[in-house]
């Protein structure tokens, strides 16, 4: 079964103000079997923009991703940061598809995992698809694994385009150092035209930020 992600991305004006609202959702996410992937590390938007906080929160499946936004527990907590923050919050499926084939030897993993997170808008559907066939080699080449691929989504506030991908990396170099590669270069040549993009690559959690 695919697994659910949260994905906000947030704009903090205070976070002596947010802090309640952290404090408290920490605390529960403690006990609700979700696992935080990426929040508070380097980051770099490549293409668009992103606010300037953004969290990455794997649960083991989309419904209970969605059930854990509802639920009294995080009602509670969303309540604290009521006008302290910015904020666009998406619930996306995971992806149980083929993953990019290896090329190589891939890059050597870090303690701390890399992710692009992309929002897109496709314009032109049948220009965009050479793009999807071409960025296999980079990806492949890099050590990428698709955790969400434009599966089913469900904006729970502010904006949203309307598909989600996440590509997970052994590290954050690994990450920036793909998206910079002729291979992948080459790729995104192939939809300039076909579709608008906000790109974030980020790094990893490492339990402080």
């Amino acid at each position: 079964m695919p697994r659910g992600y949260w994905i906000p991305h947030l704009d903090v004006p205070d976070m002596d103000k947010f802090q309640a609202y952290r404090t408290t959702a920490d605390a529960w996410h403690t006990t609700n079997g979700s696992k935080l992937l990426a929040r508070g590390g380097r980051r770099e938007v490549m293409e668009g923009k992103m606010r300037a906080r953004n969290v990455l929160r794997e649960y083991n499946s989309y419904a209970v991703a969605l059930a854990a936004y509802s639920s009294p527990e995080y009602t509670r907590a969303h309540a604290l940061r009521e006008g302290h923050a910015i904020c666009d919050f998406l619930i996306v499926e995971g992806y149980d598809g083929p993953q990019p084939p290896p090329i190589g030897a891939p890059p050597a993993p870090a303690p701390l995992k890399g992710y692009w997170i992309a929002q897109i808008d496709v314009t032109d559907a049948d220009g965009y698809e050479p793009y999807t066939v071409a960025n296999q080699t980079a990806f492949g080449k890099f050590g990428a694994r698709y955790l969400v691929r434009a599966g089913q989504y469900e904006a729970m506030e502010g904006h949203a385009r309307t598909r989600h991908v996440v590509v997970e990396f052994p590290s954050y170099d690994a990450a920036l150092a793909c998206y910079r590669s002729p291979e992948y270069q080459a790729a995104k040549a192939l939809r300039v035209g076909n579709a608008d993009i906000d790109l974030l690559v980020i790094e990893g959690y490492n339990g402080k930020n």
